[in-house]
């Protein structure tokens, strides 16, 4: 099983507004992909998703598409910098250990 951790970091906390639109956006058409499990956390201009798939090419086509692929070309309106980690495991992580592989390994997106 694939997990992807994500941290957003947005730009100023008024564009937690945006995020926030675009997240419902991506909920929506998660509810329609083959996604196990899913959980967000944040506060302030950071902002973590934890994801669960059965694969890979789930994942993708997922990021690939709909909303998400929408609010990914958004990206650089929104924040300074989205850090990205995709591991393998058969559950997510606690948010702890979530947050200290993504900053010890997840690739850095800077805008």
């Amino acid at each position: 099983m694939t997990v992807v951790i994500t941290l957003i970091e947005l730009k100023n906390p008024l564009k937690f507004f945006a995020l926030s639109y675009n997240a419902l956006q991506i909920i929506k058409q998660m509810k329609n992909t083959p996604v196990v499990q899913y959980k967000s956390t944040g506060f302030w201009t950071s902002h973590y998703t934890l994801s669960l798939w059965n694969n890979k090419e789930d994942m993708q086509a997922f990021a690939r598409s709909g909303a998400h692929l929408e609010a990914m070309k958004q990206s650089a309106k929104l924040s300074n910098k989205i850090i990205t980690l995709s591991i393998e495991a058969n559950a997510l992580p606690d948010w702890e250990t979530a947050k200290k592989r993504l900053r010890a390994e997840g690739k850095i997106l800077t805008f």
